[in-house]
């Protein structure tokens, strides 16, 4: 469990860790990055950049001037439990989007290729306002994250291009599938909106979809990442994306609880929601409603609070117990990579419209 957050510093340090749960910052080959070729997909590309171009997100992420003071009054009455869990989602969300500024910023940098160049510069502005007013959020509770400093300290984690577009591609459809339900539930139950920021869910997960199609038509550009050893990738990169989200969410349950869900539940129909959309460009899904992979999750979550626990005790027979911990739960991960997987043929249409 993490300790109460009471300063800048204390939220920059939350922001800097590296675990298997908190988003990194990513670097890659920017020279076969400048080797992609969009041609096969030249009419949708083109509709796409239309649509960046178009901005309809220009002027969302504005507060006014009753949003501070909405914050103060609701969260008089948070409980110790959701106030802890509602900044470390706010600085766990301003580090994966400004993770994404930051790599999109640096492959436009390093590419001379018009279409990629266009593209990334794209995402960096809608990466860009997303972070910011996060930070916007955290400043009303006095943890605003330097920024410039958090690019400059926090450690980078090379991945091929490859990855980058299973990885990139699998947070951006699951942002989308995250927000759009919060928001969803909130606008059935408006009595559960703890916070005003819920209320641009709807026009910022549409951004983050947008994001996803963009890696979707890279890669149905490059079919070659969609069959063979690569599915193997695809297969890891699904799972650990699922696994990484359900563990995270149960060892905060009191957020998705005082949004008046089920933590569980919430998190299956996340991952239909994902499945249903990532058959567009993956020509396997997990079968994530099958008993023994949800059973399987749940242990990977009781290791998971081993884990924390063995490092909560510490000294010797503190990291003997978090090794084992850790073997417990790669065997679980390992496990579930095995299950069987479902397979289709991917569609002819290669975008999908956010309808959910």
């Amino acid at each position: 469990m993490q300790a109460d957050l009471h300063s800048p510093q204390d939220a920059a340090g939350l922001a800097k860790q590296e675990t298997v749960l908190t988003p990194r910052f990513y670097t890659t080959d920017y020279a076969a990055m400048d080797r992609l070729d969009v041609t096969p997909v030249r009419a949708e590309w083109d509709a796409m950049m239309a649509e960046y171009e178009g901005d309809n997100n220009h002027d969302h992420f504005q507060r006014d001037a009753a949003f501070a003071a909405e914050v103060a009054a609701a969260s008089a009455a948070w409980s110790p439990q959701l106030r802890r869990d509602f900044q470390e989602f706010l600085v766990s969300s301003l580090t994966s989007e400004y993770s994404g500024c930051v790599l999109y910023a640096e492959i436009a940098r390093h590419v001379e290729n018009p279409d990629i160049r266009q593209l990334m510069r794209y995402m960096t502005r809608d990466e860009s306002r997303h972070a910011n007013f996060l930070n916007q959020s955290l400043k009303d509770f006095g943890l605003g994250i330097d920024l410039v400093n958090l690019r400059q300290t926090k450690r980078y984690t090379f991945f091929k291009p490859k990855y980058i577009f299973y990885a990139t591609y699998l947070s951006e459809k699951i942002g989308y599938a995250r927000y759009i339900s919060i928001y969803r539930q909130l606008e059935r139950h408006p009595e559960h909106r703890f916070h005003p920021i819920f209320r641009w869910f709807e026009r910022w997960c549409n951004d983050e979809f947008r994001h996803g199609e963009s890696f979707a038509l890279l890669m149905r550009a490059q079919p070659h990442l969609l069959r063979g050893a690569n599915l193997l990738w695809v297969r890891f990169f699904l799972l650990a994306v699922y696994a990484t989200m359900y563990v995270r969410d149960h060892t905060r349950p009191w957020l998705a609880e005082a949004l008046g869900m089920d933590p569980t539940r919430y998190d299956h129909e996340v991952f239909d929601i994902t499945t249903a959309i990532s058959r567009q460009v993956f020509p396997i899904s997990l079968d994530t409603d099958a008993p023994a992979f949800r059973a399987g999750l749940d242990r990977l979550l009781h290791w998971s609070r081993r884990i924390d626990a063995a490092k909560a005790r510490g000294g010797l027979v503190g990291g003997i117990a978090r090794g084992w911990a850790a073997m417990g739960a790669a065997g679980c991960f390992a496990r579930l990579y095995l299950q069987p997987v479902r397979r289709h043929a991917l569609p002819a249409q290669m975008r999908v419209a956010p309808v959910w």
